[in-house]
């Protein structure tokens, strides 16, 4: 029996994601408005301060296939509480790293933590919720996954404005520990979990599946292509700003997270709406929004480019939001697999793409970075039409796959 919106159990299960969404992207991108000062402090190029970020979401990526299949076996809530408490204990370590390769090894160690959390959050609801309230649920998720990510940077930009960049992580990791209390406290146990086969016969089955599919594989190309946007767009907009000819403070800089706000309302908007109008028909929309806000970042005032950021971040939270609840909807068992699939591109495109813009900008600046990131929606809008024309499912309901 799936759980209906407006029950108590509806109400918990919502109330444990959030916290789930926030932990995860609070402790995962703490690092990114970080990465000028870490770059000043160990004598790195803007690349080399990148992999603050990119080793942990690498890290991530490989974890969560793996995580999916020791979620099927040992159940939903151990992984996802064990998860948000290791991440919490490492980012605590990272405030005493003494060099960078330490810090690195953390990171990476970090996002192997992490990776049971995100996947086995999709399959979860994807199990639990009934097909009709699935995309709020997912959108509220993702929503905390955006006050997380907001909250991390604002925090560890101001605080390392007044005092050290360790006193930031360490203060994040001590919220980390309360979100997963919080998470463990709320979540209600699976009531549709059943325990999966295992082996390596049983994932060569599922992924054949998966990819096989005629419209996962493009979910998972979006994925790739529009995290990979995202967080460059967020790694070199801050050296830009603390740059001539703006010249803004650290504080300053990490305040443009607060963008991350539109993203709690653009995903549960956009999950709301497509629930209702259907993804087909919402998906290449909300990127067009992504589109015209990147494309107002080449203004050389900040009047344009601070909007411009906020458009760009609306845009990328509503098409994650539709993404991410089509796989739920599309994927069959083992639907573990499928958020982990999902999520690996997602997080891999977070790593490479990130990487290389990096050197991106040191030879050809933010026009450079710009028209990187253009190329790459240009093809993400190429795959959202392919998917407009993707035919649903074959098995009732027809709007539960839609």
């Amino acid at each position: 029996m799936t759980v209906h919106a407006g029950s108590a159990a509806f109400k918990r299960i919502n109330r444990a994601m959030v916290f789930g969404g926030f932990s995860t992207f609070a402790l995962l991108y703490c690092v990114q408005p970080l990465m000028p000062l870490m770059a000043a402090e160990f004598h790195l190029t803007p690349a080399q301060s990148s992999l603050s970020l990119s080793v942990s979401t690498a890290a991530l990526a490989v974890s969560l296939v793996l995580s999916s299949i020791v979620s099927d076996r040992v159940g939903r809530t151990p992984m996802m509480v064990g998860a948000m408490l290791g991440g919490a204990i490492l980012t605590l370590a990272c405030a005493f790293a003494h060099t960078y390769p330490q810090l690195l090894v953390l990171r990476a160690l970090l996002g192997v933590a992490l990776g049971g959390m995100p996947a086995i959050a999709m399959a979860y609801l994807g199990e639990e919720i009934e097909p009709a309230s699935l995309g709020l649920s997912m959108g509220l998720y993702i929503g905390g996954s955006a006050f997380g990510g907001m909250l991390g940077r604002v925090l560890t930009s101001i605080v390392s404005d007044f005092y050290s960049w360790r006193y930031a992580i360490a203060g994040i990791g001590m919220a980390g520990l309360y979100a997963a209390w919080e998470f463990r406290r709320s979540l209600p146990d699976s009531r549709n979990f059943r325990q999966g086969q295992r082996g390596l016969a049983a994932l060569r089955a599922g992924l054949r599946q998966h990819l096989l599919d005629p419209g996962l594989p493009w979910l998972f190309a979006l994925a790739f292509l529009l995290m990979g946007c995202f967080v460059s767009l967020y790694n070199f907009i801050g050296f830009r700003m603390l740059g001539a000819p703006f010249g803004w403070r650290q504080s300053a800089v990490g305040l443009l997270s607060a963008m991350y706000l539109l993203g709690i309302f653009s995903s549960v908007w956009a999950g709301r709406l497509a629930d209702r109008l259907g993804r087909r028909n919402v998906l290449w929309l909300v990127m067009g929004l992504m589109l015209a806000g990147l494309l107002l970042t080449l203004a050389s005032s900040p009047w344009l480019i601070v909007p411009g950021i906020g458009l760009f971040t609306f845009g990328f939270f509503a098409s994650h939001s539709v993404a991410s609840s089509w796989v739920g909807r599309r994927a069959q068992e083992p639907k573990a697999l499928a958020s982990a699939l999902y999520l690996l591109f997602y997080y891999l495109g977070s790593s490479v793409v990130g990487s290389v813009t990096g050197s991106v900008w040191s030879a050809a600046g933010w026009n450079g970075v710009v028209g990187m990131l253009g190329a790459i929606l240009a093809a993400s809008f190429v795959i959202a039409l392919r998917l407009r024309s993707l035919l649903p499912l074959a098995a009732p309901p027809l709007a539960a796959v839609a």
